[in-house]
């Protein structure tokens, strides 16, 4: 890992309100706190970790992991969000990928020592980049978990999804970068994600067999296996309008221009000058491409609106 990368990571874990997700397409695990929220960051010679009592996330020195940091038109173009994908390389990114439920043992890894001794079950969800975990020392839990083993969760009439919900376990997704433990309760089905640290299963998209979403531009031949969220220079942690921030907006585009595609860096700064020339830009052929485009129409107006700053 290039000094570069491990500083990115370590300024970022130190920034309360930057958010992390790990996991792969139809199930993620999203880490995020709050200025005010007491929290641990601790670097060592392995990685980083932030502990606050809602989760834990930890990325680890790991080499070959890539950085590929990239922004999304959303709504009616009105609006955008930006991202750093941590990347490796298809064959280095692969996890257990297993198809059934499967206990693997007390969690030693645990970001907390009071968790240690609790039981780690692989979900068996078949996720390229990584493993969907539950962790829980509940005698109940324990058998049902146990009662469960090798068989699908998905499996008809299998009361074990139910079961996990119903007894809330503390989730634990693991990827070759490291891990994201959300000990907050599983929210029903019909049911809205707490603040904070949360999981999504979804499997719809778990069924597509996708390593990341379409509109993420990934390198071919990698795939994402967390990602990293800056503060928003316009939204907060929740997507609600604030007030522009300057200052974060050149922020993550220092971080767009160090860890982006340079011909999208290039593109956008062309469309940025053909808007301040107030000249037309020529018909753009790719989706990706169009994209770039909007994003930065996007921010020139959010500019322009906020005025100097």
């Amino acid at each position: 890992m290039t000094e570069a990368v491990r500083r990115l990571i370590l300024d970022q874990a130190e920034e309360p309100e930057t958010g992390w997700s790990l996991g792969g397409f139809g199930a993620i695990a999203e880490f995020m706190r709050t200025p005010e929220e007491p929290a641990s960051v601790v670097a060592d010679e392995a990685g980083v970790a932030v502990v606050t009592g809602l989760g834990a996330m930890r990325i680890d020195w790991i080499a070959g992991l890539r950085p590929v940091a990239y922004e999304t038109a959303t709504g009616q173009g009105d609006r955008w969000s930006h991202a750093v994908a941590l990347c490796l390389e298809a064959e280095a990114a692969a996890m257990s990928r297993r198809t059934v439920v499967a206990e693997l043992g007390p969690d030693r890894a645990a970001l907390r020592p009071q968790d240690r001794d609790a039981v780690l079950f692989d979900l068996g969800l078949g996720v390229a980049q990584a493993d969907i975990c539950v962790r829980t020392a509940d005698p109940a839990l324990l058998v049902q978990l146990r009662a469960g083993a090798g068989r699908s969760l998905f499996e008809p009439g299998n009361p074990l999804m139910g079961a996990v919900i119903h007894a809330g376990p503390h989730r634990v997704f693991l990827g070759r970068p490291g891990r994201i433990e959300v000990y907050q309760p599983v929210p029903p089905a019909d049911g809205k994600s707490p603040e904070g640290p949360h999981t999504h299963v979804l499997p719809k998209l778990l069924a597509s067999g996708r390593t990341h979403a379409v509109t993420a531009p990934i390198p071919a031949g990698w795939v994402p296996c967390a990602h990293l969220f800056p503060p928003h220079p316009a939204r907060d942690a929740l997507g609600r309008r604030q007030p522009f921030q300057a200052a974060r907006h050149r922020g993550f585009q220092a971080l767009w221009r160090a860890f982006g595609d340079p011909r999208a860096v290039a593109l956008k700064d062309e469309v940025l000058a053909t808007i301040g020339e107030g000249r037309e830009l020529p018909p753009l052929a790719s989706r990706a491409d169009r994209a770039v485009a909007r994003v930065a129409r996007c921010q020139a107006r959010t500019l322009a609106a906020a005025g100097p700053g």
